[in-house]
């Protein structure tokens, strides 16, 4: 015998879907469609302006290279060189090494900056340590006495407060004493190690243009290796470091300061208003401030600085987060104070807003998740709208192999690199829209963690796969959600499409699906 209470349920439960099903059924047509479609032509005309943008970066980066106009290549500084040899006019150079709880890659940033070939009476590295361990506090104070010990001239510089972060602590160090006899401030993050001839490749570019105040370095990834993850870290910032700051250097004399790995101008920085920290990228902030003061930067394509890529997911999430968030936020409290800035050109205007903030720091976000990743699939879903295959299909392969191409290494990854990338793309459009709202997470700081190489000892590596055990630390359950949203669409088009959208759908659920069990990158426990 039947339970009552169960069919009641039962027939409660259908007559729900059936309404619902009658909802939609109403409201697909007159407005879900019409709505789709809306969001379709957006996102295929902001796909549009990126490849548009894209194509004008290569454009200019092949006439750059093949007319060998590449702006550092124009200064000759082997004379400047061998007059401060000759007459020992070096100028006071200080060396800034921020740092937070570095106890895997401290001794190599302050190893590599004391090593480096300058005058030690012209010289002062300068140690910022906002350790809250109290033990890399000692560790890493004890090695700037051991350095000091040799004649290097380090200063050790503790706060007992984090205020301003990194911005902080670079802003305090610039306010001591010593500090301000310095004609340059060279910058570096606790994982980056200079060549013993970094300051002699870059400060006389500063000597010979006093309109000049930021020399850019490249990064040069030393555990590229490592894993898949850092295989495609290097894939993007390849190009970032080949097309779009050469780009900008060669042509507009602005770029994106790094925050590591360059030497500025004190005059320079102070007249820009120095280091703020309202939002959580300090270096862009600066860069623009003191590109509309007029002041130009050069960015040095052949110095390279060697550094270590995040090999953990959560890491990586971190740092994309704060990449996406931060810009997003600049834009948003500088717009107006450049469009009102009456020093620079109106071409350089655009460039900054257009080209540097709009289509690099938030159309790239947007398109290549909702449009590859929430649109595409609900137009699976709903066939009434038709999507273009010359949008869907030939102006992304353009798009990405226009980015992937600066590493012929890798080229043959390019397929996972895609799929990495949209998975990526759905947390920089959400850090890009906490940014440009200042909700919550907008001012979160969370110091890229490094492994150094204590990730490339066998020991550690066998702890990591045993730690692979608790399962549950891994899960990300956001890219669960979206692999699940994808599969279903994956099945629907197998079974209802005419394409064969099913094939990329298929491929981007299984990559959402990785990310989101923890198998990728290094994998340290809690």
């Amino acid at each position: 015998m039947r339970n009552p209470v169960l069919v009641e349920g039962a027939g409660d439960g259908a007559a729900v879907g059936e309404r619902l099903l009658v909802l939609w059924r109403r409201i697909r047509t007159p407005m879900v469609v019409p709505l789709l479609w809306a969001l379709m032509y957006a996102c295929a005309f902001m796909s549009v302006m990126l490849f548009v943008e894209r194509v004008y970066m290569a454009i200019v980066i092949v006439l750059v290279k093949l007319l060998r106009i590449k702006r550092y290549t124009k200064y000759k500084l082997d004379s400047m060189r061998q007059e401060m040899e000759a007459e020992s006019s070096h100028p006071m150079v200080l060396v800034q090494i921020p740092m937070f709880n570095e106890k895997e890659v401290y001794r190599l940033s302050i190893g590599a900056a004391c090593a480096m070939s300058w005058p030690s009476n012209k010289m002062i590295v300068q140690v910022l340590d906002d350790s809250t361990d109290p033990v890399i506090k000692e560790m890493v104070e004890y090695e700037c006495q051991s350095w000091a010990s040799k004649g290097v001239n380090v200063e050790y510089e503790f706060r007992n407060s984090r205020s301003g972060y990194k911005a902080g602590a670079l802003r305090e160090g610039l306010e001591k004493s010593y500090a301000k006899d310095c004609d340059f401030v060279a910058i570096f993050d606790a994982d980056f190690q200079p060549d013993p001839d970094y300051l002699w490749r870059t400060i006389p570019f500063l000597l010979t243009n006093p309109e000049l105040a930021l020399v850019q370095a490249r990064w040069k990834f030393v555990n590229a290796d490592e894993c898949l993850l850092t295989r495609l870290q290097e894939m993007s910032l390849d190009y970032h470091f080949s097309v779009e700051q050469e780009v900008g250097s060669s042509t507009y004399s602005f770029f994106g300061f790094n925050g590591t790995a360059g030497v500025w101008r004190m005059q320079a920085l102070v007249d820009a208003g120095g280091w703020k920290d309202r939002t959580t990228v300090e270096d862009m902030d600066l860069a623009v401030r003191a590109s509309l003061r007029g002041w130009k930067f050069v960015f040095v394509g052949d110095l390279a600085v060697k550094n270590e890529l995040p090999s953990t997911f959560k890491a990586y999430r971190f740092q994309q987060h704060r990449w996406s968030c931060g810009p997003a936020n600049l834009f948003r409290k500088m717009l107006k104070e450049i469009l009102c800035c009456k020093r620079v050109s109106a071409w350089k205007k655009f460039h900054v807003i257009y080209d540097f903030f709009f289509v690099r720091k938030i159309v790239a976000h947007f398109v290549t998740f909702f449009f590859y990743c929430v649109i595409i699939p609900a137009c699976v879903l709903l066939p009434d709208v038709h999507l273009p295959k010359f949008i869907a299909v030939y102006i992304p392969s353009a798009t990405t192999v226009l980015n992937a191409i600066c590493t012929p290494r890798s080229f043959h990854l390019i397929i996972f690199w895609i799929l990495f990338e949209n998975v990526m793309a759905m947390h920089r459009a959400k850090a890009t829209i906490i940014g440009l709202l200042e909700a919550n997470r907008v001012y979160e700081w969370i110091v890229t963690a490094k492994l150094g190489n204590a990730s490339r000892n066998k020991n550690s590596s066998r702890s990591h796969r045993r730690s692979r055990c608790r399962i549950v630390e891994r899960i990300h359950l956001m890219e669960v959600l979206m692999g699940l949203f994808l599969l279903y669409c994956t099945i629907y088009d197998i079974m209802f499409g005419r394409d064969l959208f099913y094939v990329y759908l298929f491929a981007q659920s299984m990559a959402f699906f990785v990310v989101g069990f923890g198998y990728v990158g290094v994998y340290v426990s809690n």
